[in-house]
């Protein structure tokens, strides 16, 4: 199993560049990945239980000790980012699947990958892992809702349909995890060290087919696309933290605030997409899964070389 985890981590150090790779191989060689898409759905399941695998009952503590930390970091979250995927539409004029796609992405949960990029960035990580949880429980409620009422206007939205599917691949997975976390505990405490590795994986397979799937419509809108989702994750990168400032958090719970609100789930989104709509209102998605993997570190290790503020040093002393 060491061989494993360190196979995981060295993945993981790279997860950016074999993204990168495998997003180049199914955009110019899109056999090669064409088998993954029908295959989409069940390699997010397996990446939501292994999340479950590793959720503890002290990673919701922080839900009942600070409970107005974590309101702020999920209305964030599901305010900024699905506002900010509708005027960015409105404003590039985007085709009717690009748009669908944009929305959809902006209303997915916080990103798997952010409790690591809080860590790094020096955050404070307790708040992040809360906030990351709670947007990932409560979107098969708001992310059908926001989905009907910002893409509504493009195409015809199955609410209760969108509801079962990501109840189906995000909560059942994640539920499942956590039992099975809660009832053999240490007995499975090795296993969960292959999670990285498995995790990478499918989200580099997910990647590389949808590209493939829509390496043709790519070509043709990747100018526009690719400026659509870097704005998108930058600017919420940017009101996320600024949401924080304004409310008074002090410095690392800006940072969670940051990289919860910015860094999306977007492998959902491909899902979804390729379930309810086309594969090409899944583009957005997959660029989002390339562009954030690379956002997302440099912002951290921007703030990991920047001093936090003496009186904020208690805040990620818990993390460090």
């Amino acid at each position: 199993m060491n061989f494993i985890e360190k196979i995981g981590k060295m993945l993981g150090k790279y997860f950016a560049l074999l993204v990168i790779i495998a997003a180049a191989i199914g955009l110019f060689k899109p056999k090669l990945f064409l088998w993954v898409v029908p295959k989409v759905s069940l390699l997010l399941g397996i990446i939501m239980f292994g999340m479950g695998m590793t959720l503890k009952k002290e990673d919701f503590k922080e839900v009942f000790t600070r409970p107005k930390d974590v309101f702020i970091g999920v209305a964030a979250h599901y305010i900024l980012m699905p506002s900010i995927a509708y005027i960015l539409c409105i404003l590039f004029k985007l085709p009717k699947e690009l748009a669908v796609g944009a929305i959809l992405v902006g209303c997915c949960p916080s990103g798997t990958a952010s409790n690591v990029m809080c860590y790094l960035a020096k955050g404070d990580l307790a708040l992040s892992v809360s906030i990351g949880a709670v947007s990932t429980l409560l979107a098969p409620l708001f992310m059908p809702l926001l989905i009907l009422l910002l893409a509504g206007k493009w195409v015809s939205i199955p609410v209760v349909s969108l509801f079962i599917e990501i109840a189906k691949i995000v909560i059942l997975p994640i539920v499942l995890g956590v039992i099975v976390n809660t009832m053999f505990g240490q007995k499975v405490e090795k296993a969960t060290k292959a999670l990285p590795l498995v995790s990478t994986i499918a989200i580099v397979l997910i990647v590389g087919g949808v590209v493939g799937a829509n390496s043709k419509r790519l070509l043709s809108t990747a100018a526009m696309a690719i400026g659509v989702v870097v704005l998108h994750n930058l600017c919420g990168f940017l009101f996320g933290y600024l949401a924080g400032r304004v409310l008074g958090m002090e410095e690392p719970k800006r940072r969670a605030v940051s990289l919860e609100v910015g860094m999306q789930n977007s492998a959902l989104g491909v899902s979804l997409a390729m379930s309810f709509f086309s594969p090409a209102a899944a583009i957005p998605a997959a660029i989002f899964s390339v562009w954030h993997n690379i956002s997302g570190p440099s912002l951290a290790t921007f703030w990991s070389n920047k001093q936090i503020e003496e009186k904020n040093q208690h805040y990620s002393s818990t993390i460090s």
